[in-house]
């Protein structure tokens, strides 16, 4: 049994550090940055329409509030922001 034991953690040890999650950030980051390259090219890319990207949008910005990690306009840059009127 205690054979079994070992060579079962001998086998966690030698997987611990292989696949995508095991990766850092940037490593995992240049590989989906590939994977979405690719899928363009290729043409099965998911294109977001103007509605899905407002909502993504929404999303993303109540979950930057609710961690604290959101960008506080100030009156300058809302005004900025305002008189662009949704173009860059």
């Amino acid at each position: 049994m205690t054979q079994q034991k070992q060579s079962s953690s001998n086998k966690e040890s030698s997987t611990a550090n292989r696949g995508f999650a095991s990766m850092d950030e940037d490593q995992q980051r240049e590989i989906a940055s590939q994977g979405g390259k690719a899928a363009h090219e290729k043409g099965t890319a998911h294109e977001f329409d103007s509605e899905e990207a407002r909502e993504a949008g929404q999303k993303g910005g109540k979950a930057a509030h609710e961690k604290g990690t959101a960008h506080e306009f100030t009156p300058e840059e809302a005004r900025k922001a305002g008189q662009k009127g949704g173009k860059s």
